[in-house]
């Protein structure tokens, strides 16, 4: 009784929420829609020796792992005269070794967890260590050593036990964001006036997105120079932005500035997501229909000013403002078929059938 009252009680306050929220207009931080032109992950990458496996490793057989095992003992002083001499060793499998420096950055000394996966014959990486193995950029074009791998199996996924994360497992040697080589990156001064680039999600990528965050950024620094625009849209996802000079002497101030701008109900694509397996169906934005008469068996939607051409169907008009409005939305037409008991499958094949056909006006997509 008390959990359902909670319940209840939860229920009303998101609706709260939310209602509020619609009445007020969404204020978005430009951070939650934008990224930096530079400011990115970096990977990281490596081979390596998952030693200690309880008889699931890539075995005798496999050369490239016997060749690396007797490589990796003459290193520690423990030549192989002949291969023929590991042919017995199950317990080694040679393996990927993957990791992820996240956009905030990690300095030298510090770790990160990462992966490893067995490409070859291995069966399990449970129970096993990976041997100390180097881990470079993924641009093979740099042969700088940014870590070393190193540590305990943990196996997360029991159906993929040939993958494995090892928690800390990679100890940085070198620090990829010093602040000069990080400034290089982010702020670019080959035209001799430092600026940025803002990249807008996919999500809100448009021309109309593009020219209301011009506007709310050149609004926010006009003050900086009467005379100049500093941001400019160059695509419906790119805006190149001028720094102040009295910014440029501290360009991370001037970008967690221009982050922290915030922009009303930014415009973005109109969308619809469906899985088919679950029957979860997402629509994002304005989603229009062109009149059009769906016709299914027992069912009959009309959409617009379409006349009823099917006797003994169920019929349903969508909405009183058909007359003044030319296009429906969408939500109007899966709210109709909700209320006529319309299965999951039926009102997923209505809108794909609606995207091939031309009259759904919205990115359909199918995950």
């Amino acid at each position: 009784m008390f959990a359902l009252l909670r319940y209840y009680r939860l229920l009303a306050l998101v609706l709260v929420a939310l209602c509020v929220s619609r009445e007020a207009g969404a204020q978005i931080r430009l951070e939650s829609i934008c990224t930096v032109h530079g400011h990115k992950e970096v990977r990281l990458t490596g081979m390596g020796l998952v030693v200690g496996l309880n008889g699931t490793g890539d075995g005798g057989n496999a050369g490239p792992t016997i060749r690396a095992l007797a490589a990796a003992m003459k290193n520690m002083n423990v030549p192989i005269t002949d291969a023929r001499e590991l042919r017995d060793a199950k317990n080694v499998a040679i393996v990927m070794i993957e990791a992820t420096i996240p956009k905030t950055g990690l300095h030298q000394g510090q770790r990160l967890d990462c992966y490893v996966s067995s490409y070859l014959g291995s069966e399990s990486l449970r129970g096993g260590r990976l041997l100390i193995a180097p881990v470079q950029m993924a641009d093979m074009r740099s042969e700088v050593l940014v870590g070393t791998a190193s540590g305990a199996t943990v196996i997360e996924d029991p159906v993929t036990p040939t993958r494995a994360r090892i928690p800390g497992g990679v100890v940085l040697e070198t620090d990829l964001f010093r602040s000069a080589e990080y400034l290089h990156r982010i702020v670019d001064t080959s035209t001799g006036e430092p600026k940025i680039r803002l990249l807008l999600n996919e999500s809100h990528s448009s021309f109309i997105s593009a020219r209301m965050i011009t506007e709310v950024i050149n609004e926010a620094f006009e003050f900086e120079s009467f005379d100049q625009q500093h941001a400019k849209a160059v695509s419906p996802s790119v805006i190149d932005i001028s720094i102040p000079k009295t910014w440029q002497e501290t360009p991370v101030d001037f970008i967690a500035e221009v982050l922290d701008l915030k922009i009303t109900s930014p415009h973005s694509m109109s969308r619809v997501q469906v899985n088919a397996q679950t029957g979860v169906v997402i629509l994002s934005g304005d989603v229009e229909l062109s009149p059009v008469l769906i016709n299914h068996p027992n069912l009959q939607i009309s959409i617009g000013n379409v006349p009823n051409l099917v006797d003994g169907a169920q019929f349903r008009v969508l909405s009183d403002e058909q007359s003044v409005r030319t296009n429906s939305r969408l939500d109007e037409l899966v709210q109709a078929l909700n209320q006529l008991g319309v299965p999951r499958e039926a009102m997923i094949e209505v809108l794909r059938e609606l995207s091939r056909s031309g009259k759904l006006h919205a990115i359909y997509e199918e995950i």
